[in-house]
């Protein structure tokens, strides 16, 4: 809306002083000729914004233009500011909405606390996007379209059914209606909490190709403990499907590595295995897979730094899988 963005403008001046019309352009997301429209507004509608001339030039607000929230001590302030975690707002669409609030949030602090506490905000890293071997965290959880989201999350707000359109692993997309109990981001990625026909459903946001929020109300309860929701569903989740439980052997280097991609630990020989085997040695754990191709892949992975003890079954697949490799490779090219 543009409202929303005069305002973001005006912030972004207070915050910044003197920026040109490229810079201003680039942080609100709209073009130039945009920008230059907003500014007539703004000075139209009585705001002192002024344009300064030449190779350093920009727009700029008069001095003392600004308004103080005397309420938040810097702590408080420093804690609203690194609360909202960016990939969690982006998971749920909010990215946007979450970098405005915050302008308005350093905006609005005592002239005592601004400096300080936006300062220590650059001193904290929060949900990086890649881990320390450069691998991207969480890429999928960029992918879902804005309107997808903003239909869920309006549906979710409203009490509203909502018909999906999900495409669940392995399968056709298809449509189907919900009753919307909750939103939950987890590492980055969003989830939507849902009872269809009465039973309990999880469903990826990322997966979620369309979405439309419907009239008639959803049928969920008043109220609802969605951190206890969240528990329950991720317990079943655990301990139902085509899961398989897998005994494997694992360079204890690699063994936080192993334990990321799996669903459980089962058993944990980690300490008796060590005493064993001496320093360095191997560690024994005992994990649930969500299906035998999860467990095929996390293992794959690892390569030589891990090994699959039982069952036989992935021994096997794991073996052939290596000989395929080894016979391509083992021809001249």
């Amino acid at each position: 809306m543009r409202a929303d963005r005069l305002v973001s403008l005006v912030l972004l001046l207070r915050q910044h002083g003197r920026l040109s019309a490229a810079t201003l352009a680039r942080e609100l997301e709209v073009s130039t000729r945009t920008v230059l429209r907003d500014i007539d507004a703004l000075s139209a509608a009585g705001v002192p914004v002024y344009a300064e001339r030449g190779r350093h030039g920009g727009f700029e607000l008069l001095p003392g233009f600004r308004t103080e929230l005397t309420g938040l001590n810097h702590d408080e302030a420093l804690a609203l500011l690194i609360a909202g975690s960016r990939r969690g707002a982006q998971a749920f669409g909010l990215g946007p909405a979450l970098a405005s609030a915050m302008r308005k949030v350093v905006d609005a602090l005592p002239e005592s606390y601004r400096a300080t506490a936006a300062g220590a905000t650059r001193r904290l890293l929060i949900d990086p996007e890649t881990d320390l071997l450069s691998r991207r965290v969480d890429a999928e959880a960029d992918e879902v379209p804005d309107a997808v989201v903003a239909e869920v999350r309006r549906a979710v707000f409203a009490g509203h059914r909502l018909r999906i359109r999900y495409a669940a692993v392995y399968r056709t997309p298809k449509w189907r209606t919900v009753d919307p109990i909750g939103l939950v981001t987890v590492r980055g990625q969003g989830y939507l909490l849902a009872s269809r026909s009465g039973a309990d459903r999880t469903y990826r946001l990322s997966r979620i190709l369309a979405a439309e929020e419907l009239a008639e109300p959803a049928q969920r309860p008043e109220r609802v403990d969605l951190d206890r929701v969240w528990q329950e569903r991720s317990r079943r989740f655990r301990a139902g499907g085509d899961q398989v439980t897998v005994r494997v052997r694992v360079d204890p280097a690699r063994r936080e590595e192993l334990v990321g991609t799996a669903l459980a630990v089962v058993t944990d020989e980690a300490e008796e295995a060590a005493e064993e085997a001496g320093a360095g040695g191997w560690l024994r754990l005992e994990v649930a897979f969500q299906d035998p191709r999860h467990a095929e892949w996390a293992l794959w992975q690892l390569g030589t730094s891990a090994e699959a003890l039982a069952p036989q079954w992935l021994r096997d697949s794991l073996h052939n899988r290596a000989a395929a490799i080894a016979a391509c490779y083992g021809r001249p090219s």
